[in-house]
């Protein structure tokens, strides 16, 4: 017998691509969706919990790099004022790099822990932590080689977050290159040692729910091919998902042609088995030829717009991508935004001012709502990037929900049918009032409330972070 609390009935709910009413959900004993039944009504399940508005699924959220929430909004200033110098990713990632070498294991968790309540405020319910910040402030090893990992299995633990953590291999500064500078010998790892974290994780970890592993290589310019190799191969044997930053900026493109007389994702593709399993991170400068390649090998992209935007890295073709029926994910990368609605905004908008067209996204066939079409691909893609049985409102999926402030004043007499292209499309943002994972409430009104939290329990996340950010700065 199903306890209170594991059936909900939602007056709207997403399902299957549209909006449909009055619907039964059913929570099984795994926390993953065991019964899916529009057209019902509360009686035919008395003991439901009823959801007062529309229902959507949670997103995941592909492509993190949790420390990096600290230097949001404090990286927007010129580098050097007046001198003419130019600022992008590179002068950019200098000053990154100042702050991950301060970074202690208890700051990790209390900076991952607000930023894990935030994004699941703005609707992800599974983060994909791209980790490579693996040693201790010296770049010696940790007495616990886990010691960072597990501060963000912590933090994810805490709010409620799922999380698929992707111990990151890096061992060189660039193409050619014998080793890192100095200011990234905390990123310090080999083959061996990162697939000894994948390891650790999934002995120490694997079992909590929401927690997997993956594996994550920084870049080509970060390693080199055996030991690409070694880890796509672990990845293989496991069955674990593996990804890797590609094609980010236009230097990167130069450097690779360079060293190696091949562009980066020619490259990859031509050296590597490539297939479902890998999500190419970015790939900003693909060319045509390039995505079409990358569909053919069935490999995935994590696009992350606001990231792409803030760092000028400059735009991704999503409208050849999707023509070819691409598969894809949304990241929030270095989390200058943390919620989903905004990601996909810019996104769009980037095709737009591009292109000089609207509804860019509708135009792949889908769905002639430009929203429903990015929302539905995002929800496909989280899969694939997080190797979790996410995917939506659907029997087996695990049962992530969010329920949408629908007094919201973006939405305020918006018709049904265009409710997803409001919260999209329509500022300021409408938030969620609600949020759950595996059928669990760990969200209300913005603040964290799950099993192991209090009614002072956000209250601390805030203030142990601005604690942390006066150490730090």
């Amino acid at each position: 017998m199903q306890s209170k609390g594991s059936v909900f009935f939602a007056p709207i709910a997403w399902v299957q691509g549209a909006w449909a009413r009055n619907v039964l959900l059913t929570v099984g004993a795994n926390g993953a969706w065991s019964a899916i039944e529009p057209d019902a009504t509360p009686a035919h399940h008395p003991d439901a919990t009823v959801l007062d508005a529309p229902v959507l699924p949670g997103l995941v959220n592909a492509h993190s790099h949790a420390f990096q929430r600290a230097i949001a909004g404090l990286t927007e200033h010129s580098a050097a004022p007046g001198s003419g110098a130019s600022d992008d990713f590179w002068s950019w990632r200098d000053r990154m790099y100042r702050v991950a070498l301060r970074i202690t294991p208890d700051q990790m968790e209390t900076i991952a822990t607000l930023l894990y309540a935030e994004l699941l405020a703005g609707g992800y319910t599974q983060v994909c932590e791209f980790h490579y910040l693996h040693n201790a402030v010296d770049g010696r090893p940790y007495a616990d080689a886990l010691e960072m990992s597990l501060a963000l299995v912590r933090a994810a633990q805490r709010v409620g977050m799922g999380l698929t953590l992707l111990p990151t291999l890096y061992m060189r500064c660039g193409f050619g290159s014998a080793g890192l500078r100095d200011d990234q010998r905390r990123f310090a790892s080999t083959p061996d040692s990162v697939l000894r974290l994948v390891e650790g994780v999934q002995r120490q970890a694997g079992s909590l729910a929401g927690i997997n592993a993956g594996v994550a290589v920084h870049s080509l310019r970060a390693a080199d091919d055996a030991a690409i190799r070694e880890v796509a191969e672990f990845a293989a044997g496991g069955a674990l998902p593996l990804h890797i930053h590609i094609a980010e900026q236009v230097q990167e493109v130069q450097d690779c042609t360079a060293h190696t007389g091949r562009r980066p994702i020619e490259w990859l593709l031509q050296t590597h088995r490539v297939d479902a399993r890998w999500n190419l991170v970015h790939a900003t400068q693909a060319t045509a030829i390039e995505l079409n390649a990358i569909e053919q090998s069935g490999a995935a992209v994590v696009i992350c717009p606001s990231t792409e935007a803030n760092l000028g890295d400059g735009a991704f073709d999503y409208a050849a991508w999707a023509a070819l029926g691409g598969r894809w994910s949304i990241g929030s990368d270095s989390h200058v935004t943390r919620c989903w609605s905004e990601e996909l905004r810019l996104l769009e908008y980037s095709q737009r001012l591009t292109r000089r067209q609207r509804n860019v996204a509708s135009q792949s066939g889908a769905h002639s709502s430009s929203a429903a079409a990015l929302f539905e691909a995002a929800l496909a893609g989280g899969r694939a990037a997080s190797a979790r049985a996410l995917g939506g409102l659907a029997v087996g999926c695990r049962a992530d929900f969010l329920v949408l402030d629908d007094g919201a004043s973006a939405l305020l007499g918006v018709p049904t049918e265009n409710l997803l292209d409001a919260l999209v499309f329509s500022s300021p943002d409408a938030r969620f009032k609600q949020v759950f994972v595996a059928g669990h409430h760990v969200l209300a009104d913005g603040r964290v409330c799950g099993v192991h939290s209090t009614p002072e329990t956000w209250r601390k996340i805030e203030t142990d972070f601005v604690q942390t950010m006066k150490a730090l700065f």
